[in-house]
Protein backbone atom coordinates (compact mmCIF):
# COMPACT_ATOMS: atom_id res chain seq x y z
CA UNK A 1 0.00 0.00 0.00
CA UNK A 2 1.60 3.31 -1.18
CA UNK A 3 2.04 6.31 1.77
CA UNK A 4 -0.09 9.25 1.84
CA UNK A 5 1.19 12.63 3.14
CA UNK A 6 -1.17 14.15 5.43
CA UNK A 7 -0.59 18.29 5.07
CA UNK A 8 -2.32 20.49 7.18
CA UNK A 9 -2.65 23.84 6.05
CA UNK A 10 -3.46 26.91 7.75
CA UNK A 11 -5.19 30.24 6.72
CA UNK A 12 -7.70 32.18 7.48
CA UNK A 13 -8.06 32.90 3.84
CA UNK A 14 -9.65 30.66 1.47
CA UNK A 15 -8.20 31.62 -0.99
CA UNK A 16 -3.97 31.52 0.67
CA UNK A 17 -5.24 27.95 1.52
CA UNK A 18 -6.04 27.20 -2.03
CA UNK A 19 -3.21 28.43 -3.69
CA UNK A 20 -1.31 26.33 -1.17
CA UNK A 21 -2.61 23.12 -2.42
CA UNK A 22 -2.59 24.20 -6.32
CA UNK A 23 1.14 25.27 -5.60
CA UNK A 24 2.01 21.96 -4.17
CA UNK A 25 -0.59 19.55 -6.02
CA UNK A 26 -1.70 15.96 -5.43
CA UNK A 27 2.51 15.46 -5.55
CA UNK A 28 4.36 18.22 -5.42
CA UNK A 29 7.74 16.04 -6.69
CA UNK A 30 8.17 12.43 -8.47
CA UNK A 31 9.99 10.89 -5.00
CA UNK A 32 7.22 12.00 -2.49
CA UNK A 33 3.86 10.41 -1.46
CA UNK A 34 0.60 11.98 -2.69
CA UNK A 35 -0.68 14.51 -0.87
CA UNK A 36 -4.00 15.01 1.78
CA UNK A 37 -4.51 18.29 2.54
CA UNK A 38 -6.70 19.44 5.64
CA UNK A 39 -7.35 22.68 5.84
CA UNK A 40 -7.89 24.93 8.83
CA UNK A 41 -8.94 28.41 9.56
CA UNK A 42 -8.67 28.76 12.96
CA UNK A 43 -5.78 27.90 16.10
CA UNK A 44 -8.69 25.70 17.91
CA UNK A 45 -8.83 24.08 14.54
CA UNK A 46 -4.99 23.24 13.96
CA UNK A 47 -4.61 21.80 17.49
CA UNK A 48 -7.09 19.86 17.17
CA UNK A 49 -6.28 18.11 13.81
CA UNK A 50 -2.80 17.81 15.24
CA UNK A 51 -4.22 15.70 18.01
CA UNK A 52 -6.46 14.08 16.27
CA UNK A 53 -4.98 12.97 12.70
CA UNK A 54 -1.27 12.04 12.28
CA UNK A 55 0.32 14.93 10.16
CA UNK A 56 3.08 15.13 8.18
CA UNK A 57 3.84 19.05 7.65
CA UNK A 58 1.98 21.88 8.20
CA UNK A 59 2.16 24.92 5.71
CA UNK A 60 1.13 28.06 7.75
CA UNK A 61 0.76 31.20 7.06
CA UNK A 62 2.15 34.02 8.64
CA UNK A 63 -0.40 36.62 7.68
CA UNK A 64 -3.12 35.05 9.55
CA UNK A 65 -4.97 36.79 12.12
CA UNK A 66 -5.62 36.98 14.96
CA UNK A 67 -3.26 33.74 15.47
CA UNK A 68 -0.17 33.86 12.93
CA UNK A 69 1.31 31.06 11.52
CA UNK A 70 4.63 32.43 13.42
CA UNK A 71 3.34 32.21 16.57
CA UNK A 72 1.16 28.84 16.07
CA UNK A 73 4.30 27.23 14.75
CA UNK A 74 5.97 28.26 17.89
CA UNK A 75 2.91 27.15 19.66
CA UNK A 76 2.99 23.84 18.50
CA UNK A 77 6.64 23.12 18.66
CA UNK A 78 6.47 24.13 22.25
CA UNK A 79 2.90 21.85 22.67
CA UNK A 80 2.78 19.61 20.45
CA UNK A 81 4.76 15.89 20.68
CA UNK A 82 6.36 15.24 17.35
CA UNK A 83 5.56 18.03 15.79
CA UNK A 84 5.51 17.83 12.20
CA UNK A 85 7.74 19.81 10.26
CA UNK A 86 6.33 23.27 9.59
CA UNK A 87 6.51 25.55 6.13
CA UNK A 88 5.82 29.02 7.20
CA UNK A 89 4.60 31.60 4.60
CA UNK A 90 6.09 35.15 5.13
CA UNK A 91 4.93 38.22 4.19
CA UNK A 92 8.37 39.48 2.80
CA UNK A 93 12.03 37.67 2.77
CA UNK A 94 13.24 40.05 5.63
CA UNK A 95 10.96 37.80 7.97
CA UNK A 96 12.61 34.73 7.49
CA UNK A 97 14.48 35.54 10.94
CA UNK A 98 11.18 35.69 12.68
CA UNK A 99 10.13 31.90 11.25
CA UNK A 100 13.67 31.29 13.12
CA UNK A 101 12.25 32.37 16.24
CA UNK A 102 8.85 30.46 15.44
CA UNK A 103 11.24 27.35 14.78
CA UNK A 104 10.12 26.55 11.23
CA UNK A 105 12.31 24.44 9.45
CA UNK A 106 11.20 26.21 6.00
CA UNK A 107 9.98 29.24 4.53
CA UNK A 108 8.51 30.86 1.11
CA UNK A 109 7.27 34.67 0.76
CA UNK A 110 3.79 35.80 -0.12
CA UNK A 111 2.79 35.96 -2.55
CA UNK A 112 2.70 31.85 -2.96
CA UNK A 113 5.42 30.92 -5.91
CA UNK A 114 4.52 27.31 -7.22
CA UNK A 115 7.90 26.24 -7.66
CA UNK A 116 9.21 27.60 -4.48
CA UNK A 117 6.40 25.96 -2.46
CA UNK A 118 6.64 22.44 -3.98
CA UNK A 119 10.06 22.26 -4.01
CA UNK A 120 10.23 23.63 0.13
CA UNK A 121 7.27 20.94 1.03
CA UNK A 122 8.60 18.15 -1.24
CA UNK A 123 11.88 18.35 0.93
CA UNK A 124 9.92 18.64 4.29
CA UNK A 125 8.46 15.01 3.08
CA UNK A 126 11.39 14.21 2.12
CA UNK A 127 13.27 14.17 5.43
CA UNK A 128 9.58 12.62 6.78
CA UNK A 129 9.92 9.40 4.29
CA UNK A 130 13.24 9.16 5.39
CA UNK A 131 12.64 8.89 9.08
CA UNK A 132 10.00 6.47 8.53
CA UNK A 133 7.12 8.89 10.08
CA UNK A 134 4.81 8.73 6.86
CA UNK A 135 1.48 6.70 7.39
CA UNK A 136 0.48 4.04 5.13
CA UNK A 137 -2.86 5.22 3.29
Amino acid sequence: MQPTATVLVYSDNATTREQVRLAAGRRPAPDVPEIRYVECATLPAVLSALEELHVDACVLDGETAPAGGMGVCRQIKDEIFDCPPVLLLIGRPQDAWLATWSRAEATVSHPVDPVALADALAGLLRERTADGDLAPA
